[in-house]
């Protein structure tokens, strides 16, 4: 199987502009192409991993990447899929998460012998003259046009800035700059990018006569179309000093029976033979199922030495043979309102705290762990889906353990 159709069979990609020529180039190993990353905070997240695995795809089938790093557009901030405006970082901010993400990236893309470029569109950005700007670039973009794409009509009722308005444009003069100064023929990016990109390789096609290419891959969503990468305490982040290796394991081995399968197509790069055999695998087998996803990914951001700790540990928890020991607390319709029960209200239920006041401060002490993730909001709600069909573990200190199950 060539790689674009691998792609489309891992259910990677959403929408393309020239699919004959894109298909052509990503298949012989002619595409220099490149994803952009705004440094909007100081690691990675979830949210980035489809799009470093793409490239580390591509990079592997021949093709050149450029890891192109926001330094000048996050003094913007994309509108797209916000209902509010991003709030203004310093330029110390953003220059140190600058050099947060050329570390992070430099785990999934070899960047040795000119196999890759990491580029920082500041370098163009906050040298143009704004006058030469509005006349050589502004005059090639329609309002109209602009404000029909979904990125701003969203917005719109709301109110958008004079800022965000012109994050399009700046984007789009990333792409024009990358194809004069590197060659680079093809843009990735997520789904909701799409009108973005679209700007590039018009403003390409208006200003060089030449033609660029544009493909968009799907947002990762759980099957409730929810993005994935977020829990109760927030961001899942690829940097270990904020969300640990384990951490990281745990949230892939707790995804979801009906997410583990598109996870495992469109992020690991086990076989599709392999994954297609796992199609086939109910009930307890869908919980090997989600160990492998969980190793495979935590392997490849962290290290297979990482991800080996973390599956030993996970097991040492969680396994059945600790498990046997592992007092069970049951909970009953009655307990859950509208589906919910309040983590102060479980603790309790569960034994593990005496006391609304003793769960309270227990959690605000940092002591209280559900399914592998540490609880910090006092007022956080678990669901009876949360709880699933196997139930969860509820943790106090190092030492106390409850496996919470519905009857």
């Amino acid at each position: 199987m060539e790689l674009y159709d691998e792609l489309i069979a891992r259910g990677l990609i959403a929408q393309v502009t020239d699919e004959e020529e894109i298909k052509e180039l990503v298949n012989t190993g002619k595409a220099t192409f490149y994803i952009g990353f705004d440094p909007t905070a100081d690691s990675l997240h979830v949210g980035h991993f489809m799009a470093l695995c793409l490239m580390k795809r591509l990079q592997m089938a021949g093709n050149k990447p450029i890891a192109l790093i926001g330094g000048g557009t996050a003094m913007v901030g994309d509108p797209s899929g916000r209902t509010d405006m991003r709030q203004m970082m310093t330029v110390e901010t953003i220059n140190h998460n600058v050099e947060c993400f050329r570390k992070q990236i430099g785990k999934f893309i070899d960047f040795s012998d000119g196999k890759a470029l990491l580029v920082n569109n500041a370098e163009w950005l906050l040298d143009l003259n704004y006058m030469d700007m509005l006349r050589e670039t502004g005059a090639h973009f329609s309002v109209n046009r602009m404000l029909a794409a979904e990125c701003y009509k969203q917005r719109m009722e709301k109110g958008l800035t004079f800022l965000e308005f012109n994050y399009m444009i700046m984007q789009s003069f990333d792409f024009y700059t990358l194809f004069q100064k590197y060659g680079c023929n093809m843009q990735f990016g997520g789904d909701d990018q799409w009108s973005n990109m679209l700007g590039g390789t018009e403003l390409i096609r208006r200003k060089l006569g030449k033609d660029a290419y544009a493909m968009t891959i799907n947002l990762l969503l759980n099957s409730e179309g929810k993005k994935m990468g977020k829990t109760q305490s927030g961001a899942v982040w690829l940097d270990p000093d904020k969300t640990s290796s384990f951490d990281f394991y745990q949230y892939w081995r707790n995804v979801s029976d009906a997410d583990v399968l598109k996870c495992l197509r469109m992020l690991t790069f086990l076989p599709l033979e392999q994954i297609e055999e796992m199609d086939k695998w109910e009930g307890s087998q869908l919980n090997e199922a989600k160990e492998i996803l969980a190793f495979e990914l935590t392997k490849l951001v962290h290290g297979e030495e990482e991800a080996s700790k973390a599956k030993e540990g996970a097991k040492a928890l969680f396994s059945s043979g600790n498990a046997a020991d592992m007092p069970v607390a049951e909970l009953t319709d009655d307990d859950f309102e509208e589906g919910n029960i309040g983590i102060l209200k479980l603790l309790v239920k569960s034994g593990l705290a005496p006391s609304n006041a003793e769960a309270r401060r227990n959690v605000e002490q940092g002591g209280v762990m559900a399914g592998g993730e540490k609880v910090t909001d006092t007022k956080m709600m678990v669901t009876k889906d949360d709880i699933g069909q196997d139930g969860i573990v509820l943790k106090r200190g190092k030492k106390k353990f409850v496996k919470v199950i519905c009857k």
